[in-house]
C-alpha cells in the first residue's frame, strides 16, 4: 500500500518536472535578446552606465567597452531608458522578436569626462569588472573565461587610503605578503605567496615591469591577480606557478579633468598626489595625462624611513578610426632603509622554540638612517594599435625598463652557535637590471560556420641584462633579538655609521658580475563558442631561451626550448549569469643564472639551471547575478611542480617536486544602492613530494616555508549615503585573517610558527562631486602580528591613522 502510494507520487513528481522543464525550454526558445553599445558624445565607450528596460524586470550596467545585453526577453515592444542625474534622459523604442537578437548603437549627449563624474558620484558600483583585455589577451568577459582572476580597483584603493602597493593586495583572496621590499639588486621588490608559491609584482600592462624597489599606487587604474601558472600567454621569465600580478596603469581620456590629494598620518606619513588629464589639440586626437606622487614616511620603530618621488606621464594619439598610438612612462626615485627582518637558522636545530622564547623587541629596527639604499626606476611602453578589418586588429608594443640598487643592504641571520644571537651582515650594492620587450599581437573575432572564434596570435622577444657590482658581504657584529650588540673584536668595535661600515667593506671584494638572457616566443590562443553557452579555450606557446650567464664566462651559457599548453572548458547553464568551468594550465621557468656566495659571504661563482615545469588542474563555478550587482567565483585547484629551484640570500639549489592543492572563494556584491562588499576565503595545502630530508628547502613531506598561511580571509564593506542630511557621507569597515604560518618546518631545524592574526580597518569619509575628505584607521585593535617566509620574521605596523583631502576638477 505504502509502496503503491510512493510510486504514484513519484510518477506525479516526474510528470510535473517534465511540464516544468518543457515549459521553461519553450519559454527560452520563444524569447529574444537585446544587445547594444553606448558611446559618449566624443565616441568613447560609455562604461558603468545604468540601462533599464521600462515596464520589465530587466536592468544592467554597461561593461568597460560600453556594451550591454539582455537575454531571455519576452517578445514585444519596450522602451530602453538611460538616465543620468542632471542630463537629458535617453529613451529608445525596442522591438523584441522570438529567437532574434535586436542590436542597438546609442550615443549619449555627454562627454566621456562628464560621464566619469556622473558614474563616480551618482551611480551604484558594479560588483566586478566583467571584461579584461589582459587576462586572456582577448576581450573576454569574466563569465566567459575558464581562468580565475581578481581585480583591485583604484576606487577601492582610495577608500582604503592605500599609500603602498602591498596593502592593496590585501583585497585579493589567497595572496599574502611574505616580506617587504628590500631594495637589493635583482629581486628587491616585495615577495608574496599565491596558491602556495612565491611571486612578485613584475608585470605592467601585460609587459615586463621588474623593480628592485617599491611600486607606487598613484598611477594604478587596477591590479589584476591572475591565478595559476600562466606561462602560455605571459612567458617563462615573469610568471609564478601560483599566478601573476599584472598592474594596469591609468591612461589618457577625452576631456579635461583631474585630482589633487594630500594624505598625512602616523609615523611621519606625508603623501601628495596629482592627476591631470587634458587634450593637446582642438580635435582632441592627442590626449595627455600625468600622475605624480611625493611621499615621506618613517617606520614604527626607533629608526628607518622611506622617501619617494614618482611621475608617470602618458600620451595617446588617435590618427584616424583605424590607427592609434599610446606612450606611457614611469619614473621613480626612492630612498629607504632595509626593513627589519630576522632570519632564523636553516642548517641546525633552532635556538628558539616560538615568539615568546625569541622575545623579539619589535620597537627596535637594529638599523640606522645613515645606511640607506636608493632604488631609481624607469619604464617606457610604446603601443601602436591598427584595425586591419572589421574582424582583425594588430597591436605592436615596445617596452624598456631599468631598475637600480645603490647603497647599503643588510640582513640579520641566526648564528646557530648556541649563543642565541644573530649576525648583522651588510653589503654596499651597485647593481642594475635592464629589460627590453617587443610584442606583436594579432587578435581576431570571426565565425567559422555558426561557431564564434576569438583568437590571438602573438610573438614576443624579451631580453634581460643584470649587472652586480659594489662590495661583498661582511659581518658587522652580533646582536640579540632584544637589541644587545656583541662586538666580534672588542678592541676594534664596529658601528652603524657610514665610515665604520665602509672601512669594514673595503676588505670585501665585490662580484663584478654581468648576466644576459633572452627569450624568443610565439603563442596562439583560441576561444571557441561551440554553442552560445559552451566555450572551449586552447592555447600553446613555444619559448626559446638563450642565456649567456656571466658574459665573462662561456662555460655557463645555456640554450633551451620549452612548450607550454593551456586548455579550458566553460559552460553557462544560465547564459551570462552562471558558468561552470575546468582548466588545465602549464607554466615553466627558464631560470636565469644566479650569483652564489659561501657561508662567509664570499663570492663563489654563478650557477645555471634546467627549466622548471608546473601543471595545474582546476574546476569551479562563476556567478554574475542581479544585473552585475553580485559576482562570485568558487574553485578547487591542484598544482604540481617538478625540477624546483629554491634560493636563499647566499646561494640557490635545484631538485625535487612540490604539490599545492587549494580552495578559493570570492564574492563581490553591490546588493543595494550605496553598499558594496568584497569578501574572499582561501585554503591551501602545500607539500614537498620529492626532496631531501637533509635539505631544509626540499624536505620531503613538509610544507614549504614559502607557502605562507593555510587559511586567509579578506573583507571590505563600504556604505555611502545618497540622500538626506548624511548625503555623500560614507563608512567603510573590513579586515584580514591569516592562520598560523610555519616559516620553518624541517627535520633538520624543527618547527617555528608565527601565530594567526585578525586585523580590522575602518574609514569615515565625505565624497562629493568636487572634493573628498576621509579619515582611516588601520589595525584598529593595535594587534601585534608578523608576516614571514623562508625562515624570516617580519613585524608589521601597529595601529595607524591617515587623514586625507582630495580636490577633483
Amino acid at each position: 500500500m505504502n509502496h503503491s502510494k510512493s510510486s504514484r507520487w513519484y510518477a506525479l513528481y516526474q510528470i510535473c518536472l517534465f511540464f516544468i522543464f518543457t515549459g521553461t525550454l519553450a519559454a527560452q526558445q520563444n524569447s529574444g535578446k537585446i544587445k547594444g553599445t553606448i558611446t559618449t558624445r566624443d565616441r568613447e565607450a560609455a562604461a558603468g552606465v545604468n540601462v533599464i528596460l521600462k515596464n520589465s524586470k530587466y536592468s544592467t550596467i554597461c561593461n568597460d567597452d560600453g556594451t550591454f545585453e539582455f537575454i531571455r526577453v519576452k517578445p514585444g515592444t519596450y522602451i530602453l531608458q538611460i538616465s543620468l542625474t542632471g542630463y537629458e534622459t535617453l529613451e529608445e523604442k525596442v522591438i523584441v522578436e522570438a529567437n532574434q537578437t535586436t542590436s542597438l548603437n546609442l550615443q549619449l549627449k555627454v562627454s566621456n569626462k562628464q560621464l566619469k563624474e556622473v558614474v563616480i558620484t551618482g551611480s551604484s558600483r558594479k560588483a566586478f569588472p566583467k571584461q579584461s583585455n589582459y587576462v586572456s589577451r582577448l576581450p573576454l568577459k569574466n563569465i566567459e573565461n575558464p581562468q580565475v582572476y581578481n581585480v583591485v580597483s583604484s576606487e577601492i584603493m582610495k577608500e582604503q587610503a592605500i599609500t603602498n602597493y602591498e596593502d592593496a593586495l590585501k583585497n585579493v583572496p589567497g595572496i599574502q605578503k611574505l616580506w617587504e621590499s628590500t631594495g637589493r639588486g635583482g629581486d628587491g621588490g616585495s615577495y608574496y605567496t599565491l596558491r602556495g608559491f612565491e611571486t612578485q609584482a613584475n608585470i605592467i600592462n601585460g609587459l615586463p615591469g621588474l623593480t628592485n624597489g617599491t611600486l607606487d599606487p598613484a598611477n594604478v587604474e587596477r591590479i589584476e591577480v591572475i591565478k595559476g601558472p600562466s606561462g602560455t600567454l605571459f612567458g617563462s621569465s615573469l610568471i609564478s606557478y601560483g599566478g601573476l600580478i599584472n598592474t594596469i596603469t591609468k591612461k589618457p581620456y577625452n576631456g579635461f579633468g583631474g585630482e589633487i590629494s594630500y594624505l598625512t598620518g602616523s609615523f611621519g606619513l606625508n603623501r601628495a598626489t596629482v592627476d591631470v588629464n587634458t587634450p593637446l589639440d582642438e580635435n582632441k586626437k592627442i590626449l595627455f595625462r600625468v600622475n605624480s606622487a611625493f611621499q615621506t614616511e618613517d617606520t614604527f620603530q626607533d629608526a628607518g624611513f622611506r622617501t619617494s618621488y614618482f611621475i608617470a606621464p602618458s600620451v595617446s594619439y588617435k590618427v584616424n578610426e583605424k590607427l592609434s598610438f599610446l606612450l606611457t612612462t614611469e619614473i621613480m626615485e626612492e630612498e629607504k632603509t632595509t626593513p627589519s627582518m630576522l632570519f632564523l637558522g636553516r642548517d641546525k636545530p633552532l635556538q628558539f622554540t616560538d615568539l615568546a622564547d625569541l622575545n623579539y623587541n619589535t620597537d627596535l629596527s637594529f638599523y640606522s638612517n645613515d645606511l640607506s639604499i636608493k632604488n631609481p626606476r624607469f619604464s617606457l611602453q610604446a603601443q601602436m594599435n591598427y584595425k586591419i578589418s572589421s574582424k582583425w586588429n594588430s597591436q605592436t608594443v615596445f617596452s624598456r625598463g631599468t631598475s637600480k640598487s645603490n647603497g647599503y643592504y643588510s640582513y640579520i641571520y641566526d648564528n646557530e652557535d648556541g649563543n642565541r644571537d644573530f649576525g648583522f651582515w651588510i653589503t654596499k650594492e651597485k647593481s642594475q637590471t635592464a629589460t627590453t620587450d617587443i610584442q606583436q599581437n594579432f587578435t581576431g573575432d570571426f565565425k567559422i560556420g555558426n561557431m564564434r572564434n576569438r583568437v590571438v596570435i602573438g610573438f614576443d622577444y624579451f631580453k634581460r641584462e643584470v649587472d652586480f657590482g659594489g662590495t661583498g658581504y661582511a659581518k658587522l657584529y652580533n646582536l640579540t633579538a632584544q637589541g644587545q650588540v656583541r662586538q666580534i673584536d672588542e678592541s676594534n668595535p664596529a658601528y652603524l655609521t657610514v665610515d665604520s661600515v665602509d672601512n669594514l667593506l673595503a676588505a670585501e671584494p665585490g662580484p663584478d658580475f654581468h648576466s644576459r638572457d633572452a627569450a624568443y616566443s610565439a603563442y596562439v590562443s583560441d576561444v571557441l563558442n561551440i554553442t552560445p553557452s559552451l566555450f572551449a579555450m586552447a592555447s600553446l606557446r613555444v619559448d626559446y631561451f638563450d642565456t649567456e650567464g656571466n658574459i665573462n664566462d662561456d662555460k655557463d651559457n645555456d640554450k633551451q626550448t620549452a612548450l607550454s599548453p593551456k586548455f579550458g572548458l566553460l559552460y553557462q547553464p544560465i547564459e551570462d549569469k552562471l558558468a561552470v568551468f575546468a582548466n588545465y594550465m602549464n607554466g615553466f621557468k627558464n631560470i636565469a643564472p644566479t650569483v652564489n656566495y659561501d657561508d662567509d659571504g664570499d663570492f663563489t661563482g654563478t650557477q645555471t639551471f634546467k627549466p622548471e615545469h608546473a601543471n595545474q588542474f582546476e574546476i569551479g563555478a562563476k556567478g554574475n547575478l542581479y544585473s552585475d550587482k553580485l559576482t562570485a567565483t568558487i574553485s578547487y585547484y591542484t598544482i604540481n611542480v617538478s625540477n624546483l629551484v629554491t634560493s636563499n640570500p647566499l646561494y640557490s639549489t635545484q631538485g625535487g617536486k612540490a604539490r599545492s592543492n587549494g580552495f578559493e572563494f570570492d564574492l563581490n556584491a553591490a546588493p543595494v544602492k550605496g553598499l558594496s562588499i568584497i569578501a574572499g576565503y582561501s585554503y591551501n595545502e602545500s607539500k614537498i613530494i620529492k626532496g631531501d630530508p637533509k635539505n631544509v628547502w626540499l624536505d620531503q613531506g613538509q610544507r614549504p616555508f614559502w607557502a605562507g598561511p593555510k587559511n586567509l580571509v579578506n573583507l571590505w564593506a563600504t556604505y555611502k549615503f545618497d540622500e538626506g542630511i548624511l548625503k555623500n557621507f560614507g563608512l567603510g569597515f573590513g579586515g584580514n585573517y591569516a592562520s598560523k604560518n610555519a616559516i620553518l618546518d624541517s627535520k633538520v631545524t624543527g618547527k617555528f610558527v608565527l601565530p594567526d592574526y585578525t586585523i580590522f580597518n575602518g574609514t569615515v569619509f565625505y565624497n562629493a562631486a568636487k572634493f573628498r575628505v576621509s579619515v582611516n584607521i588601520n589595525n584598529i585593535t593595535n594587534k601585534e602580528y608578523y608576516n614571514g617566509g623562508w625562515s624570516t620574521i617580519n613585524p608589521q605596523k601597529p595601529r595607524s591613522f591617515i587623514a586625507g583631502f582630495a580636490y577633483k576638477f
